[in-house]
This record gives C-alpha cells, sequence and structure tokens, in this order.
C-alpha cells in the first residue's frame, strides 16, 4: 500500500436507503481514522456528474474511493461508471458486477443458469395478470434488498401491493414464498465468512426488522445440517466469481422447511456493497473470525489500492 494514503469515503445518494448510507459511512469513517497513517475524508453526496465527483476527489487530493451507498444508483453501477472514468481505485466492485447484482431478474437467471436453485419469480407489467401461484413475495427489480419487500397470501393482498408498489418503482417482481430459515452468506477479499441466521421478530425481514428494530435476531455459525453449509459456501463462492464481485458482498438465501415444496437453500439475491452499520451482517461475520471494523476497513482500502 502506497505511504499515508488518503481515503475519500463517500455515502448518501439519491437512493430509498440514504439514511442507512450514512449510519454505514458514518461507521467506516470512525474504523479507518483509527488508523495514523490515513487520512480520512468523507462527503455526503447525492448523484453528482462525473466531472462534480472529480472536483471533489481532487479537492482532497485523494488515492482511493470508499464508497458506501446502497440501491441502484450508489451500488447499481452508476456510480461506479463515473469512478472508472475518473480513473482513481475504489473499494468494492466494478460497473458490469454492480449492474448485474441490482437487477434481482437478471441475478436469478445467472443464477438459475449455474445450476443453483432459486424459487421461481417473474416481472409484473401493470395490469397484467400475475402467472404464478400465490403465497408470493412483491419486490423491486432493482432497488435495495428490503426496499418495498411484500409478502402476499391473497389476491386482495396482491392486489393492494401492487397499487402501492408500481406507481413507484420502474419494475417489479413476483417470487414464489418460501417458508423457512433466512440466512446470508458474506464474503471478503476472496474469503467466504461464516453463514448469518436471520431470525425476524414479525417473521419477515423487510426494512423496518433490518434497521428499525432491535428485536431481529442474528445467529453466527447457527450450526446447519454439514451439507447445507457446504452448499451455501460453495454456490456462494460460485455466484461471486460468476458475478465478477470484488473484496466483499453478501449473497441471500431461503433453507425451505421440511414442509415446503422445495429442497435445500435457495437463493435470494447478491449484494455488492453490504451495510457497514452496527446492525450489518459482514461486518458481523467479519467480527466473528476475528475481524474487528477497523481491520476490515483497512483490508478493503488495501485491496482496492493493490488495483491501482
Amino acid at each position: 500500500m502506497t505511504s499515508n494514503p488518503k481515503v475519500i469515503v463517500l455515502m448518501g445518494g439519491p437512493d430509498a436507503e440514504r439514511e442507512v448510507s450514512l449510519s454505514s459511512g458514518e461507521r467506516v469513517t470512525a474504523a479507518l481514522v483509527r488508523h495514523e497513517d490515513l487520512t480520512v475524508t468523507s462527503r455526503v453526496i447525492d448523484a453528482p456528474e462525473e466531472e462534480v465527483l472529480r472536483s471533489m476527489i481532487r479537492s482532497v487530493d485523494a488515492d482511493v474511493v470508499f464508497p458506501v451507498l446502497h440501491g441502484d444508483w450508489g451500488e447499481g453501477g452508476i456510480l461506479q461508471g463515473r469512478l472508472e472514468s475518473i480513473g482513481i481505485p475504489f473499494v468494492g466492485s466494478g460497473r458490469a458486477a454492480s449492474e448485474l447484482a441490482m437487477d434481482k431478474m437478471r441475478s436469478k437467471k445467472v443464477v438459475a443458469e449455474l445450476g443453483i436453485p432459486t424459487p421461481t419469480a417473474a416481472t409484473l407489467a401493470p395490469g397484467v395478470e400475475v402467472d404464478l401461484d400465490l403465497p408470493l413475495v412483491l419486490k423491486p427489480v432493482s432497488d435495495g434488498s428490503s426496499v418495498g419487500v411484500r409478502p402476499v397470501r391473497t389476491a386482495e393482498e396482491l392486489a393492494a401491493a401492487r397499487r402501492e408498489l408500481e406507481p413507484r418503482h420502474d419494475r417489479i417482481m413476483a417470487e414464489t414464498m418460501v417458508s423457512g430459515r433466512e440466512l446470508t452468506v458474506g464474503f471478503l477479499d476472496h474469503r467466504v465468512l461464516p453463514p448469518i441466521e436471520i431470525i425476524p421478530a414479525n417473521g419477515i425481514y423487510d426494512y423496518e426488522a433490518k434497521y428499525e428494530r432491535d428485536d431481529t435476531e442474528y445467529v453466527v455459525a447457527p450450526g446447519l445440517p454439514t451439507d447445507v453449509e457446504k452448499d451455501l459456501a460453495r454456490w456462494s463462492r460460485i455466484i461471486l466469481e460468476a458475478f465478477g464481485v470484488r473484496d466483499f458482498g453478501r449473497v441471500d438465501w431461503l433453507l425451505p422447511g421440511p414442509s415446503d415444496p422445495l429442497q435445500g437453500p435457495q437463493f435470494l439475491e447478491i449484494n455488492t456493497i453490504p451495510g457497514m452499520t452496527d446492525h450489518s451482517l459482514v461486518p458481523m461475520a467479519a467480527e466473528a473470525i476475528g475481524l474487528p471494523m477497523p481491520v476490515l476497513c483497512r483490508r478493503l482500502v488495501e485491496a482496492a489500492i493493490a488495483r491501482a
């Protein structure tokens, strides 16, 4: 790593998880300033054009960018494309991997082609009947992992969810609802982290359960059957490598219960800029293997600079 590198942490953005990004960015900044050989600056941004972004980076003479944004603009390739054009190293995946991972329907298609199970899903066109059996989960195709998630079990709930979501999102999708255990597998610099089981008190891991409630339970290395744990680790690595994810990421899964017709882990989605708040899962899994937040963030900065 270059001597005394200057790091600029970017947070905020125009997407639905702006407040989460601000919390993530503040925590990343606090972790990095623990290292006396790093010069750390943070900036709250909206959706700056490339020249504005270039000027901001130049004003602090940054050597590396640490973007901590969530959603289509900040995580889905737009920001990454601008940073690539500027030509500065940055933490996280490049534009192509970010675009692919943000699109939940494209992601599921790629994963299915890899031979990895994923629940059946379809994009919903306004006014067109859903060609999937209830119960379903409705969600935006390109947004944060918990934004706009609506479980629907009846025709009335389905109609109400569509009335709510369709005017607010360019594309929404319906996915077959799977009853079972919610799991996530983090990834750090080519290493698959221990799985975490998520147990929301209200039964649904939505935005509220993820960020606003304190009664969601997280169990690191939850004692899964050996074959399930091996499948999660192997399939997560295959997906991350196929997508071209780099530095860090997270793959979300459902493990169906014994009464569900689906068997074995089911892929839900992939995240290329995982949350970095005190509720977030990749820092939690990293801590479990002896990598506290300051060490985790430094390793990510070192990985980005090594690509320069």
